[in-house]
Formats: structure tokens, sequence, C-alpha cells
């Protein structure tokens, strides 16, 4: 069975040193396995959806790619009823990565929130081709990591 692009390996080596990849470590370091499918989210509420609807027909399916995020841009997509984005906010805050957030209950949030794919509920957090559905700490740290220099 091969990992899904949802799959994250956490590798201890012997020295101690946590190392995540989307690949399954060459040595013989203890791994864990972490999947970040189906993480707790906010489902969009039926006037959201509706409204969600309504922007994708008077569009007729053509978002305009200028208001989705950027290449290189650290996008998070929210609502102000939505918790679990609270907890995301806190968390990027707490591991100081800037990021352009979108509310998905405006018009132009809600287009960028279509034109980067999102549909059924939010947080959703894009950084490049990385995309977190939903909220965990876990999924957070290990897209920190990544985005971080080396």
């Amino acid at each position: 069975m091969s990992a899904s692009a949802d799959t994250v390996y956490k590798a201890v080596g012997p020295d101690g040193e946590i190392t995540y990849s989307d690949k399954p470590p060459a040595s013989r370091a203890r791994t864990d396995t972490l999947e970040f499918r189906n993480l707790p989210s906010s489902p969009l509420p039926a006037e959201v959806v509706r409204f969600q609807e309504q922007l994708e027909k008077s569009a007729q399916g053509r978002i305009s790619a200028a208001r989705a995020p950027r290449a290189g841009d650290v996008a998070l997509f929210t609502a102000i009823w939505c918790g679990h984005c609270k907890r995301a906010k806190a968390h990027l805050a707490a591991a100081q990565i800037n990021y352009i957030e979108y509310d998905i209950e405006n018009i132009d949030g809600m287009r960028a929130f279509i034109g980067a794919g999102g549909s059924g509920g939010v947080p959703l957090l894009v950084a490049g081709d990385r995309r977190v559905q939903g909220y965990s700490a876990a999924a957070y740290d290990r897209l920190a990591a990544a985005l971080r220099p080396r």
C-alpha cells in the first residue's frame, strides 16, 4: 500500500532527533505514520453553502484566479463562527507563520476559497501545493516545519 499525499512519516533517530517527511525513512529509525485526512473542521452552514453555490453559478464556473492565493503565500480560510479556525489562527501566531486570512463570509473570501479548491468546511490552510483541511496541532506543526528555511 503506498502512502497518499496526506501521509506523513515521523522518524525518531538514535539521538532522539525527530524528522517529518512524506517519504518513509531509509534507516531503521523508529517511525510513526501520521495521516491528515478528515481533521476536525466546522461544516459550512446551509446558508454559506447556498452562497457558495450562487457565487459559482453567477461566475458560470469561472472564479478569478487573481482572487486565489498566489504561489508562495500561506492562506488560511476562516469564518468568524468557526471554533477550529480560532485554534488554527492561534497556532499559526504561536509558530510565527505569516499568513493571509480569507473570511469566507464575504464575497472576496468566498471567491478565494473556491479558487483554492475549498469546499466542505473551514479552516482550510494552503501553502503552495500543501493543504490542510480542518485543524490539528500535529498537521499544523508539520506544515510549519516544512515552511521553515533549512
